[in-house]
């Protein structure tokens, strides 16, 4: 009996040390609980950029042909592998402190980490392109780290 309990926790400690060194995922399942999944994919940073549409001076707001035509010209070029937009609806609080409702835009940027340096460049220029070419206060960034796999 020693002998088999012994042997049952030499058995876990070596499998702990062997899991300690696998990097490890978890997913929600449907029911609540989460399981671990194996890790997929290569490190990339993942940027969300928020353009709003509503003009500050009371012009014409923003239009789909407008900003894809935005997209093509300023974004495209230095994200040619891929890239999507998204149709939202978001508020913010403007400079005059008013809180300002409007259709917006989530572009989503996935890049290597090894091309972070550039892109960062590259994003900066796309958000003060948005903001002189339609009038706004500021185009919203969301940077995250991610493991992607295509």
């Amino acid at each position: 009996m020693l002998t088999h309990s012994l042997r049952n926790r030499s058995a876990l400690a070596v499998a702990g040390i062997l899991l300690a060194g696998a990097p490890t995922a978890y997913t929600a399942l449907a029911d609540g609980h989460s399981a671990a999944v194996p890790a997929r994919g290569k490190p990339y940073v993942e940027t969300r950029l928020l353009f709003g549409t509503a003009r500050p001076d009371g012009g014409p707001a923003v239009t789909d042909r407008q900003f894809m035509a935005f997209v093509d010209k300023e974004v495209t070029p230095d994200f040619p592998d891929g890239l999507t937009v998204q149709n939202g609806r978001g508020q913010w609080r403007d400079a005059h402190g008013t809180i300002e409702k409007e259709r917006s835009y989530e572009l989503i940027l996935l890049y290597p980490e090894s091309a972070a340096k550039g892109s960062d460049r590259k994003i900066e220029e796309i958000r003060r392109a948005y903001e002189k070419a339609f009038a706004q206060e500021s185009v919203g960034r969301v940077d995250e780290h991610a493991q992607v796999d295509f």
